[in-house]
């Protein structure tokens, strides 16, 4: 019985293993047949909407993308101040310098229409200025295309080109909010540059809160610094001012310490002029476009409307700047204490910005003592130099001992405000060319209120 089992099972074994391999032989692969006709083709793909694939996105990018736009706007801008990325990279971190030196602080600034007023913090009993970047993940970045235009690659089409960051009103810093600089022309968008090109506020040293310049108008005579008596409003240092962004005040009219005499007027590029159509004409030589410099490069006066054959030599021109220049060293020989002069000279073009716009290459910033931001300042005044009112702590024995020999400073009401207007015209930079007339007029009266 159990051969019998045996028997049958070998049997169905060798009919399983003959099953395998007559199944194993049936997939093999036999000659590839003639290949079938093509079928018919499909429909074209649709092109993108907004140039965001196919043919409408080749042609939407070259529109900006070729030698003659985008690629020469980089190698201009390689050329221009905004370009170095020194200051950037100086002040990062730092939330009152973002607003302007840094690209994502500007950015906050105007995403978040960050007031310029000054506001009491009650705890400290300190005013604050608001116009700074609260947020620090913002204090950073050079300055780039996306800090003035606000919409590359939105669409990807030309249209993303033209838009601003901001062409809004600015309400000035200097003045705590109090004055409004707006440039009209070609739809305010001299309001861009005027948002950093502003300067910046004197601050009281007793409670933090903005100067009141009116207050150096209506008492010419008062007693604004005297280290002997018991209070000042402010306690002068070497850099004492209205910082660099003397342009857009000056450019629109605004912020100068308005003592009485010849009318404050403006001239004409106040209201039908651009800061583009100079600082980004044409290109000639190294001037014009995204360079934003405009000396030696006419282009953009010559224009239907305004000037013809304007040029260096012209006398609208070269005797505008000549009687700035004139009134600026007259203004600076009448703040004078005891023969020591207030304004500090700097012969250096590399570290004096505004070196050759005077006879005596002042710089703007007061003529004290201070060897850590002015170690050069005995050397560049051989009339004298002023003692600083507040010697650091991390000066040597024989630099305070240096210090506490020099003429102490004061100053009048009358000095202070010349002082700032003094400023605010040498750091325009154009020798009255922005705005003449009201040049001209802070200079005239800034002369006249002195004795």
């Amino acid at each position: 019985m159990k051969r019998t089992i045996y028997l049958m099972v070998f049997a169905m074994g060798l009919l399983i293993a003959g099953s395998s391999v007559m199944l194993t032989g049936c997939t093999k692969e036999g000659p590839q047949g003639l290949a079938g006709k093509d079928g018919a083709n499909g429909t074209n793909g649709t092109n993108g909407t907004n140039g965001a694939n196919g043919k409408d996105g080749t042609a939407g990018c070259i529109t900006c993308h070729s030698p003659a736009s985008i690629e020469a706007i980089a190698v201009q801008y390689e050329h221009a101040k905004h370009a170095f990325g020194l200051a950037a990279f100086d002040e990062a971190g730092r939330q009152d310098c973002a607003p302007c030196h840094e690209s994502e602080g500007f950015k906050f600034i105007v995403a978040n229409n960050t007031p310029s007023t000054f506001t009491l913090n009650t705890t400290t009993g300190r005013y604050v200025n608001g116009y700074t970047v609260s947020d620090l993940s913002k204090t950073i970045g050079d300055i780039n295309c996306s800090t003035c235009h606000s919409k590359i690659h939105a669409t990807y089409t030309a249209a993303d080109l033209p838009a601003l960051t901001t062409v809004a009103p600015i309400a000035m810093t200097m003045w705590g909010g109090t004055k409004t600089i707006d440039l009209v022309a070609d739809g305010h968008i001299s309001n861009l540059c005027a948002r950093c090109h502003q300067p910046r506020p004197v601050t009281k040293s007793t409670d933090g809160n903005v100067l009141d310049y009116a207050a150096l108008v209506t008492s010419p005579t008062a007693v604004f610094y005297d280290a002997a008596q018991a209070v000042n409003l402010v306690k002068p240092s070497y850099r004492t001012g209205i910082h660099y962004g003397a342009s857009g005040a000056i450019y629109a009219g605004k912020g100068g310490v308005e003592f009485t005499g010849a009318a404050y007027t403006n001239s004409p590029h106040t209201a039908v002029a651009a800061c583009q159509n100079c600082h980004m004409a044409a290109m000639n030589g190294s001037a014009g476009g995204h360079t934003f410099i405009a000396k030696g490069n006419f282009a953009g006066c010559n224009v239907v409307g305004c000037h013809s054959a304007l040029d260096a030599n012209s006398s609208k021109f070269k005797d505008t700047r000549a009687n700035v220049k004139t009134k600026l060293n007259n203004l600076a020989a009448k703040l004078k204490i005891g023969g020591v002069e207030i304004m500090s000279r700097n012969p250096d073009a590399a570290s004096n910005l505004w070196a050759g716009l005077t006879t005596n290459n002042y710089d703007g910033y007061l003529n004290l003592y201070d060897p850590n931001s002015n170690p050069l300042g005995i050397a560049n005044n051989p009339g004298g130099t002023f003692q600083n009112p507040s010697a650091s702590s991390s000066w040597t024995q024989a630099q305070k001992d240096i210090n506490t020999a020099l003429p102490k400073l004061t100053l009048t009401n009358a000095q202070m405000g010349a002082i700032i207007n003094f400023q605010l015209c040498l750091r325009d930079n154009s020798l009255g060319i922005h705005n003449t007339a009201y040049t001209n007029a802070l200079l005239d009266n800034s002369i006249a209120i002195l004795p």
